[in-house]
């Protein structure tokens, strides 16, 4: 972790070199004062070194957070300014030690996965991230994170998480592509998979036998558990994270008792300061197909995060961040190629760099069956074919050319896999990649 003095040195050194200016002492307090934990207001910095708070609130600070936005090149302010720079001086001081010295070259991360914490190739939604840390302070918290499979919910989760660690919260994360397949069959063996696995991670006994009575049903024992016994043994937060919830969709029956409960546990919040211990983060790649009556369902309360594809910037700063500087024909080509979706973007920048190959002569090949994205386009030709009703449906979506109206619970499948958008009830091929090389594998390659 870096410390408050290489920051602030970090910071001066930065607006010094860009913007040419530099901070006076009040200036530098407000800095300091910002970036330290304990985090003084204007009225305490001004009240401690002899100023008028509106003095600091509207003329000092705003310049500051003016000056520090211009080095960075990106929006700073108060809330957001240690994270924002803690993260520059990673990369600054990891473009340092890397540094040949004859020929340059980047070394790249997978982009399969989830992006590590530390590293310099995860770009900042604007002020998404921020958003999420605040929500998680909020007592009860109940954050929804939505987007089709590898948009980046897992990377974001995690430093959400993260984040969570550093407020010494207890921190929990499970996801339920986990999770053996029989436990999907008895919501009262997935309750008290869920119990036992937080029960672990808390480092507590496991009491469920105590607290497990067959005759008031499993949704009231796993409440009992949790507020009785769990709650009751921690003195932090207990930031819980649920991956990949979609698993459950399947399996009616057990969506509808666990997502209820999850409604009842966030209407405990309100009146129950012990539940107001608990939050909540889940994340899923598709919207729930299976009925819920309004009050019974938590995808209509709390925080929705709802993850949007790179703009044309982040995509143009990520490919700085492997060491290619786009040529505007190369950042159009690839933003009309994937729509900006996080995988696909970094797939292509990554194959860019490992082959020391230009986009410009990769990214005209890329939807064959020998391009760059060729391995990515099989496993989701594969998921097609292995479910013969979405395959059907977005063939149907290939030959029209035009967005269509499609059964639910087809539509919410393909846009999980991100090969569709939904603009309100209807769907649409999400990106010119998946329609040129789905269109030429469903119909030329037959003629």
């Amino acid at each position: 972790m870096n410390s408050l003095e290489e920051l602030v040195k970090f910071a001066e050194k930065l607006i010094s070199d860009r913007t040419e200016n530099s901070l006076n002492p009040i200036q530098r307090i407000v800095l300091r004062e910002s970036l330290d934990e304990k985090k003084k207001n204007y009225a305490q910095i001004a009240h401690e070194n002899n100023y008028s708070e509106t003095y600091i609130k509207h003329l000092v600070a705003p310049k500051l957070w003016k000056l520090l936005s211009q080095a960075l090149g990106k929006k700073v302010n108060r809330t957001n300014c240690r994270i924002k720079l803690a993260l520059q001086l990673e990369i600054s001081t990891r473009q340092t030690i890397s540094q040949p010295t004859q020929t340059p070259k980047i070394t790249v991360e997978s982009p399969e996965g989830q992006v590590p914490l530390a590293s310099t190739f995860y770009i900042e939604r604007g002020l998404l991230e921020q958003t999420c840390y605040q929500e998680i302070l909020r007592p009860g918290a109940f954050l929804r994170i939505k987007a089709p499979r590898k948009m980046g919910k897992t990377s974001l989760m995690a430093r959400i998480i993260a984040y969570g660690a550093t407020k010494n919260y207890h921190t929990l994360r499970l996801s339920l592509d986990q999770v053996e397949t029989q436990l999907f069959c008895s919501t009262e063996n997935f309750l008290r998979w869920l119990c036992a696995n937080v029960t672990q991670q808390l480092e507590l006994t496991s009491e469920l036998d105590n607290y497990w009575d067959e005759d008031i049903g499993s949704l009231v024992n796993c409440t009992l558990y949790f507020q009785e016994y769990l709650l009751k043994n921690i003195s932090n937060p207990l930031l819980l994270t649920l991956d990949e919830i979609n698993q459950l969709f399947a399996y009616p029956y057990l969506t509808r008792d666990f997502l209820s409960l999850l409604r009842h546990w966030y209407e405990k919040t309100k009146d129950i300061t012990l539940w107001q211990q608990l939050r909540l983060i889940i994340a899923h790649s598709t919207d729930v197909y299976i009925p819920l009556k309004t009050n019974q369902s938590p995808l209509n309360v709390g925080l929705a995060i709802e993850l949007p594809p790179f703009t044309r910037q982040e995509v143009e700063e990520l490919a700085q961040r492997h060491g290619l500087k786009l040529k505007t024909s190369e950042l159009k080509q690839l933003m009309e190629l994937t729509k900006g979706f996080p995988y696909l973007v970094r797939l292509a920048l990554y194959q860019s760099v490992r082959r020391n190959i230009s986009l410009e002569k990769l990214l005209p090949d890329a939807a064959t069956n020998t391009g760059i994205l060729s391995q990515h386009l099989h496993q989701q030709l594969w998921y097609l074919q292995e479910n013969p009703d979405l395959a059907e449906a977005f063939q149907q979506l290939l030959k029209a050319d035009s967005p269509l109206q499609l059964e639910q619970e087809i539509v919410f499948k393909l846009k999980s896999l991100g090969l569709v958008d939904l603009d309100k009830n209807q769907a649409r091929v999400s990106c010119k990649l998946y329609r040129d090389y789905f269109y030429n594998y469903f119909f030329n390659s037959k003629e």
